[in-house]
């Protein structure tokens, strides 16, 4: 389906909201990473030891590599990759985390993403 008029470029975007449910083994995992890297400058090191213990949003971006959703993909290379990870207020009765437009809710109360996952 590659046309001229059609563009070889994609954005995906991807959102998940997590329960952190064990601060302390978030924060531990990403020490342990970052203590494994031996390709990490020492300046570096200190400053990512840091982030990591302040804040376990921080940890959490450490340990999560989003580029590896792609990486056994074919056809696919990719070209430029960015997340953030922050602490958030979470009230999963809220409307405002509801199924959004593109979402679609099955019979059953589950909601179907339109691409045939079930959540």
């Amino acid at each position: 389906m590659s046309t001229p008029e059609t563009s070889r470029y994609v954005r995906l975007r991807v959102e998940l909201v997590l329960e952190l449910t064990d601060s302390a083994a978030v924060t531990r995992a990403a020490l342990d990473r970052i203590g494994g890297d031996s390709a990490m400058a020492d300046d570096e090191r200190a400053y990512t030891v840091r982030a990591v213990t302040e804040d376990t949003a921080e940890a959490l971006a450490f340990l999560v590599d989003p580029p590896d959703l792609v990486d056994d993909v074919p056809g696919v290379d990719l070209l430029q990759a960015s997340w953030s990870s922050e602490e958030i207020d979470y009230d999963p009765d809220s409307p405002e985390w509801g199924p959004d437009e593109d979402d679609v809710v099955a019979a059953d109360g589950e909601v179907d993403d339109g691409d045939g996952g079930r959540s």
